[in-house]
């Protein structure tokens, strides 16, 4: 015998409550093969799950969009940090700052190379030791960085940081509409399964090829198994053969 495959993802959740509720509007309540109880629970579900959807794309295509912007921000901030330190030491290499000017900066420890930028903290925290390590150089009357200056820098910094808790905002508000959504599926199943159970019981003493014809109308899904096929495939066969 088949077996019933309940729907397992949002999308055929709602196709199989959308077709239940067609067919309670299309068919008068004594040839409708499930409950009028069952009907009114469809009505006063399938709306708010339907927005439930909604909302969880719209915050999902939303977030996926800006992190196109984001990523932007992103690069450009970093470029900005990475040519910073490059251009410091450069003018170290040259004699042109004395070596321990990297003390400012928190970059003591990694000489002529520029710290790791793999990361959103590293980003930030690396961008806001050049800002505050070249602040304090100026203030003691140090000749300041250029190309680019520690304005540069700290105007993509903040570009970014806006960007960095906007996009976390956007984030947080993606997983709340997803796990509000999530809140939904038992409740849908639970109706699907009831809508399926009363249909089958409307049509059990009806042959079975019949009874799943007619179950199907109402979105019931059934899966042969393996060996069922192969039978099924032999006996069509037959029947060619025979005719």
């Amino acid at each position: 015998m088949p077996y019933r495959r309940l729907p397992n993802t949002d999308n055929a959740r709602f196709k199989a409550l959308k077709n239940a509720l067609e067919k309670g509007k299309e068919l008068p309540p004594f040839k409708l093969a499930f409950s009028q109880q069952t009907l009114q629970k469809i009505l006063s579900f399938l709306p708010t799950f339907e927005q439930a959807m909604l909302l969880q794309k719209q915050a999902y295509t939303f977030q996926v969009d800006k992190n196109k912007d984001y990523q932007k921000t992103l690069k450009k901030v970093k470029l900005y940090i990475s040519h910073f330190i490059q251009v410091l030491n450069m003018a170290i290499l040259r004699a042109e700052l004395p070596e321990n000017t990297r003390s400012y900066y928190g970059l003591r420890s990694y000489g002529k190379n520029v710290p790791p930028l793999n990361t959103e903290t590293e980003i930030l925290t690396w961008g806001q030791k050049l800002i505050d390590g070249e602040t304090t150089r100026l203030r003691e009357g140090l000749s300041p960085i250029t190309n680019p200056t520690v304005a540069v820098v700290k105007v993509r910094h903040e570009q970014f940081l806006d960007a960095y808790k906007f996009q976390k905002n956007l984030q947080k508000r993606n997983h709340y509409n997803l796990e509000k959504l999530a809140s939904f599926r038992s409740k849908a199943d639970d109706i699907i399964l009831n809508i399926w159970n009363e249909v089958e019981k409307t049509y059990k003493d009806l042959p079975d090829d019949l009874k799943r014809e007619k179950a199907k109308q109402y979105g019931i899904v059934y899966i042969f198994r393996k060996n069922e096929i192969t039978k099924i495939s032999r006996f069509e066969t037959n029947q060619k053969e025979i005719g």
